[in-house]
C-alpha cells in the first residue's frame, strides 16, 4: 500500500497539503517569512504520532472492555540545537481520568502495545527519535 498527498505552495511561507481528502495549512512564524496562517510542519509528526498511538490505546481499551470516558495526551518534542533542527527526543504523556476507575495495568498494557507493536507513526519514527512515554491520572 502507499500513501500520496498533494502539497501546494500558496504564497510566502505557506503550504497546504490534502491529506485524505482533508485540507492542511501549514505555514512559518513572521520572524521567518510566514504569516501564521498553520501550525509548522515539525510539531505536525507530535500530532501524528499522538493520533497514531491515541486511537490504538482507545480501540485497545475498548476491546478490554475498559469504562474509558475521557482521555488525552500531551507530547514533548526536543529540538537539536544545529541545522537540520530535528526531533531528538519525543515525549508522549497518557493522560486519563482517575475516576473512571480503569484497570492501571490495562492502561500500561494498551499503551505499550500501541508504542511497541501497533502505531506505525512510532515505528517509523523510532530508529530515528528517541521515544519515551508515561501515563497519568488526573
Amino acid at each position: 500500500m502507499k500513501h500520496e498527498i498533494a502539497c501546494a505552495w500558496t504564497g510566502g511561507m505557506a503550504f497546504e497539503a490534502e491529506v485524505n481528502g482533508h485540507r492542511v495549512m501549514m505555514d512559518a512564524d513572521a520572524e521567518f517569512g510566514g504569516a501564521d496562517s498553520g501550525p509548522r510542519p515539525k510539531p505536525l509528526l507530535l500530532a501524528a504520532l499522538a493520533g497514531c498511538s491515541g486511537m490504538d490505546v482507545v480501540s485497545l481499551l475498548r476491546k478490554m472492555r475498559e469504562p474509558l470516558s475521557w482521555f488525552d495526551m500531551r507530547v514533548e518534542g526536543e529540538l537539536s540545537e544545529e541545522h537540520p533542527k530535528r526531533y531528538t527526543e519525543m515525549t508522549i504523556v497518557y493522560r486519563f481520568k482517575s475516576a473512571d476507575g480503569l484497570d492501571p495495568e490495562k492502561v500500561e498494557k494498551a499503551v505499550a502495545l500501541s508504542q511497541e507493536k501497533y502505531c506505525g507513526v512510532s515505528a517509523t519514527l523510532r530508529d530515528s527519535v528517541r521515544l519515551a512515554w508515561r501515563v497519568e491520572y488526573l
